[in-house]
């Protein structure tokens, strides 16, 4: 019995399949903007281009590229790597706490869900010690209110703290 490791030089994704696919889906908008561009108008009008013309023939184009791309990686047979394991799960582990942080700021407000971001990110990919990144974190947020709520006044996401201390 053969045991299968996983290295993390191991391709999760190859970048013909992605080639395909974003070919792939450029092509479906290009089809849906040329449809509707064509169902607004796509000719010249005796006063001029009718308000489809433009992105009729953008959408040509588009699709025009997105099929030369199809052929491309059809024709391709590389075996290349899109994104290995490893480089997946460093994407990860940046993009699953910004999309938290987006969710975040909608019941903590901007300010403490920044604080969280920043501390957390520092701590955790940056091993910087965890009072440092609470101080940087914290004179960062404080800076940023500052510099938004007081000095431009400009109305940002606040959450239950900011509403605890009036604002």
């Amino acid at each position: 019995m053969t045991e299968v490791t996983s290295s993390p030089d191991r391709p999760v994704v190859r970048s013909r399949s992605v080639d395909i696919v974003v070919s792939l889906l450029l092509l479906a908008l290009a089809i849906l903007l040329g449809w509707d561009a064509h169902r607004i108008g796509a000719s010249w009008a005796d006063d001029g281009p009718q308000a489809g013309y433009f992105p009729f023939y953008l959408s040509i184009i588009m699709g025009g590229a997105s099929l030369y791309g199809l052929a491309v990686a059809f024709l391709d047979k590389s075996r290349g790597a899109f994104v290995t394991r490893e480089q997946l799960v460093r994407v990860m582990q940046v993009f699953v706490p910004t999309l938290v942080y987006c969710f975040a700021t909608q019941f903590l407000g901007l300010y403490v869900a920044s604080f969280l971001l920043v501390s957390g990110f520092m701590w955790w990919i940056g091993n910087i010690l965890i009072w440092k990144s609470i101080l940087v974190a914290f004179t960062f947020t404080v800076v940023m209110f500052l510099t938004f709520e007081i000095a431009f006044n400009v109305i940002m996401p606040k959450g239950p703290l900011e509403a605890a201390f009036g604002f």
